[in-house]
C-alpha cells in the first residue's frame, strides 16, 4: 500500500506539473495552482475507479448477471454521469461555487473560538490509528447518508430529485452517480460540513469518498451476489441493495411508507432504524408510474430520456410534485 501510494504520489505531481500547471499559467489562472493540484488528485483518483469499474466490476456483471442489457442508449447516460462526477467535473463545480462561501463561514467560526471535534483524539493509542479512524468515519459519514437518504424518500419536493436516481430501469454499475446536480450539490455540501465538524483530515476524506463510491457502484451491479445471511448484515449487497430500487409502489413512493434498504455502506442503519428487508428476490427496477395503470387511465409517467431531459424534468416536478 505504501508503494502505491508513493507511485501515485509521484505520478500527481508529473502529471500536474507537465499538464495542470502550465495549462493554468498559459491561460492567466496563477492563483488556482493549489487547488489544481488537488484536482488532479480527483481526478486520478477518478480515473483509477473507472478503471476498476470496467475491469473488475464489469466482468462481475458478466459473470452472473440479473438481467440482459437492453436499454444501452440509458447505460451510457449513467455513464455520463459517472464520468462528471468520478473525474472531477463536479467536484471543480463545488470548490468555484462552495469553497469561497465556506470558507467565509468557516473564517468566522473560527474567529468565534469554535473549534471542530477531532474524532482521532477520542481514545489516544487507539482513535489515532490510521485504520481505526478510517472506520470510524466511514460509519459517521454512512449514518448520515442514511438519514439524508431517508429524507429523500419521505418528502415529495426531495423525492422528485431523488427519483432521477430510482428512474433507472436497468440498474448498473454505472447508476450510481445518475442524480440529480442540485441533489448531489446539497449532499456535497452536508458531507464537507460534516468533515469540517468532527475533524477530517483532507487526506482521509479523499480515502473516505473513494471507498464509497466504489462500493456504491459495486452494490448497483447488475449481478446475482449476496453476501450471505450475516455477510450482508455487515455490508451492503447489490442483492440488498437493488430491493432498494424495486419498482413495486412501497419501495418508489414519498412518504412514509417510500422504501426500505437505505444504507449506503453498513445495514446496522436499516437494522437499527428497522428499514431493513432480507427476505428479497432480484426484482425489476424503477418506479412504479413509469408502467402505465390501464385500470385508472394513467399513463406511464417519462422521467426523462436524455441528460438534460432528466435534469429539467425533476425541477419542473418539484413545483408541481405528482408522486
Amino acid at each position: 500500500m505504501n508503494s502505491f501510494i508513493h507511485y501515485f504520489d509521484l505520478t500527481q505531481q508529473w502529471l500536474f506539473e507537465s499538464v495542470v500547471q502550465p495549462l493554468l499559467y498559459a491561460l492567466d489562472m496563477g492563483e488556482l495552482v493549489e487547488p489544481g493540484y488537488d484536482a488532479t488528485m480527483w481526478f486520478m483518483n477518478g480515473a483509477l475507479q473507472i478503471l476498476l469499474l470496467v475491469v473488475v466490476l464489469s466482468s462481475l456483471e458478466k459473470w452472473r448477471p440479473v438481467e440482459p442489457v437492453t436499454d444501452k442508449k440509458q447505460i451510457r447516460i449513467d455513464m455520463l454521469y459517472t464520468f462528471i462526477h468520478r473525474m472531477g467535473i463536479f467536484r471543480l463545480a463545488l470548490f468555484f461555487t462552495l469553497d469561497p462561501v465556506f470558507d467565509v463561514v468557516m473564517s468566522f467560526f473560527n474567529l468565534k473560538g469554535f473549534t471542530p471535534f477531532q474524532v482521532d483524539a477520542m481514545w489516544p493509542g487507539v482513535t489515532d490509528i490510521a485504520w481505526v479512524s478510517l472506520i470510524i468515519y466511514l460509519l459517521v459519514f454512512d449514518l448520515v447518508d442514511y438519514l439524508y437518504h431517508r429524507a429523500q424518500h419521505r418528502y415529495a419536493w426531495f423525492w422528485n430529485l431523488h427519483a432521477v436516481h430510482h428512474s433507472q430501469r436497468q440498474m448498473t454499475i454505472w447508476s450510481d452517480n445518475r442524480n440529480h446536480l442540485i441533489d448531489d450539490f446539497m449532499r456535497g455540501t452536508l458531507l464537507v460540513i460534516v468533515s469540517y465538524l468532527i475533524g477530517v483530515a483532507p487526506g482521509q476524506f479523499v480515502m473516505i469518498v473513494v471507498i464509497t463510491q466504489l462500493i456504491e457502484s459495486f452494490s448497483h451491479a447488475n449481478v446475482r451476489l449476496s453476501f450471505g445471511k450475516w455477510g450482508e448484515r455487515l455490508l451492503v449487497s447489490p442483492r440488498f441493495h437493488r430491493h432498494h430500487h424495486s419498482i413495486a409502489y412501497e419501495a418508489s413512493t414519498s412518504g412514509p411508507a417510500g422504501g426500505y434498504n437505505f444504507a449506503v455502506l453498513f445495514p446496522v442503519w436499516d437494522i437499527l432504524f428497522k428499514t431493513d428487508r432480507w427476505n428479497t428476490d432480484y426484482a425489476a427496477t424503477g418506479i412504479h408510474d413509469q408502467i402505465a395503470d390501464h385500470l385508472s387511465g394513467r399513463a406511464a409517467r417519462d422521467y426523462g430520456q436524455t441528460f438534460w431531459a432528466q435534469q429539467w424534468l425533476a425541477v419542473k416536478s418539484m413545483f408541481k410534485p405528482t408522486v
